[in-house]
């Protein structure tokens, strides 16, 4: 750590802004900030910068509040919305421009476009030309009658601003480069660049990290710290996600609401486990728990290069914790989504052995539930499958099975030895006698192993379910 902050407690945020869903870069941005502070025994704070009044919603705040829940990033204090804190940035810029670092500008907006045509067509970089920027022995315009005037901060004219950035390294700027940029505009609200500096300073935070989109705001956001005299925290600014194709991230692959991942049927622990991952390394590791990452995480392991979504791995993953995951927390997510359908998740066997039954088989939590409602509801099997596996043969050694299934005892053993039974009595093999039976019970050709399909699914259902088609 530097000296800015070596001697403070950690404090990281997560300040998203209200004006859209939570995709997955910002969940990032929110999963590392949030491990940086577990790791060190710090605080994560959620804020919300709601200043952009015409495009922030109250839906939008849900949806980024649901998407840390449903990630179980949960926040130690927050969420604390910029809004709310008007008074506080007004008193601010008021103690800047009474001690100088900040000042009243009147040029209008048309004005500062044509300057800035002009100095384009020079060649010369667009930029405020400082023209009510007070400084010794300058004589300033006199403020034009009824303009409101913005508040403009006074930029140092000479040397560079720099910084050690914890993912890019050394990063350096020359103030000549930084115009004097507006902090409060012509109707008194506070702008981006300034609020996030006065949140940053009364929040204490000592880690900012966030997407390398924000590294041109840093030189500025340092300066203003610097003018207040604040502590300035460490930067570390996280690389671009780009989607499968090497392209930038869109709704094609991946850069869609969290919550629609949880809609997808993936586990929050599968996406927090591949989310750390992207950009971040701990060697070989490729599946960990939540508290062995949150162990093993830092910042140097960071790449400065951009990360690549990969659907195909994620869906891998996902997989993965599925076969590892309790069977009751499956069968409580597969009830939940059966109740969405309009299923009755009681109205069949127990859901957590027909999800011992399938975790294996299946990629995600939806996949899980089509396979628990064939053993819910009743198989309306599709008329082709019917005729192509439930013929004269099939049927008549079905009969002969339902006969044996009728005594039987219910285990899996007493099943699949009726099931051999029926073949050898009518000369057939196995699958001439399973496949047929899936098809009655199941409505499918493939299941796991039919004799545990059926010592599931029940001697009345399974019954019934011939009776059907016989």
């Amino acid at each position: 750590m530097s000296a800015t902050s070596a001697s403070r407690p950690v404090r990281t945020r997560f300040a998203p802004s209200p004006t859209g869903y939570l995709h997955i870069g910002g969940a990032r941005t929110a999963l590392f900030s949030w491990a940086y502070a577990r790791r060190h025994g710090g605080t994560f704070i959620l804020r919300i910068e709601d200043t952009d009044v015409a495009r922030s919603t109250p839906a939008a705040v849900q949806a980024i509040l649901d998407g840390m829940r449903w990630l179980g990033l949960e926040h130690d204090e927050g969420p604390f919305y910029q809004m709310q804190r008007m008074d506080r940035y007004k008193e601010v810029i008021q103690q800047m421009l009474a001690a100088g670092t900040a000042y009243h500008c009147y040029m209008s907006t048309e004005e500062l476009d044509r300057i800035r045509e002009e100095q384009r067509a020079r060649g010369e970089k667009p930029r405020y030309d400082g023209r009510w920027r007070p400084e010794a022995g300058k004589t300033l315009p006199a403020p034009p009658e009824g303009v409101a005037p913005v508040v403009r901060f006074r930029n140092p004219a000479e040397g560079a601003v720099a910084w050690d950035d914890l993912v890019k390294g050394r990063i350096e700027i020359a103030n000549a480069e930084l115009d004097d940029f507006i902090i409060a505009r012509a109707d008194g609200t506070p702008t981006y660049n300034f609020c996030v500096v006065v949140d940053d300073w009364d929040m204490g935070i000592t880690q900012v990290i966030r997407g390398d989109d924000h590294v041109n705001n840093t030189p500025r956001q340092i300066n203003v710290l610097r003018a207040l005299g604040a502590e300035v925290p460490q930067y570390a600014h996280l690389s671009m996600i780009l989607g499968d194709d090497g392209t930038k991230l869109s709704k094609r692959h991946g850069a869609v609401s969290v919550m629609q991942y949880d809609e997808d049927g993936y586990l929050p622990e599968a996406v927090i486990n591949y989310l750390a991952r992207l950009g971040w390394s701990h060697g070989d590791d490729e599946i960990f728990s939540r508290e062995q990452f949150v162990e093993w995480f830092d910042l140097d392991h960071i790449t400065p290069s951009a990360a690549q979504f990969n659907t195909e791995k994620l869906n891998w993953l996902n997989a993965q914790y599925l076969r590892k995951a309790a069977d009751a927390y499956l069968a409580a997510e597969v009830a939940n989504r059966l109740a969405c359908r309009g299923v009755d998740p009681e109205a069949g066997p127990v859901l957590e052995a027909v999800v011992a039954l399938y975790k294996d088989r299946v990629g995600n939590l939806n996949e899980l539930a089509d396979a628990a409602e064939l053993f819910v509801v009743d198989v309306h099997t599709a008329p082709e499958v019917i005729a192509q596996h439930l013929t004269e043969t099939a049927k008549a050694a079905l009969a002969s099975l339902r006969g044996r299934l009728a005594d039987a005892a219910w285990d899996k053993a007493a099943l699949s030895q009726a099931i051999k039974d029926t073949m050898a009595e009518h000369g057939l093999k196995m699958p001439q006698v399973a496949i047929p039976l899936r098809v009655a019970v199941l409505g499918v050709p493939q299941t796991p192993s039919i004799d545990a399909v059926l010592e599931v699914l029940g001697r009345e259902r399974v019954l019934a379910r011939l009776d059907r088609h016989l």
